[in-house]
């Protein structure tokens, strides 16, 4: 199995998990809490995309992964 993937699913969940600690709920308009929660799951993604490219990035030009 590619590890590529693990970093993908560990990136996002813990992405997920840091972003719900900020309250969109106020930067939203009342009653669109659907929109909101939307926001959190685009921005997990998102991040998980970027953090685990980030590091393989850094990782191949460290010469630590082949």
């Amino acid at each position: 199995m590619n590890v590529k993937i693990y970093f993908y699913v560990f990136f996002t969940m813990l992405s997920a998990y840091t972003l719900t600690g900020v309250n969109f709920d106020a930067w939203m308009k009342k009653n669109k809490i659907w929109e909101s929660r939307l926001l959190v799951i685009i921005l997990s993604f998102t991040l998980g995309y970027l953090l685990t490219n980030f590091i393989f990035d850094f990782l191949k030009l460290s010469k630590i992964i082949g």
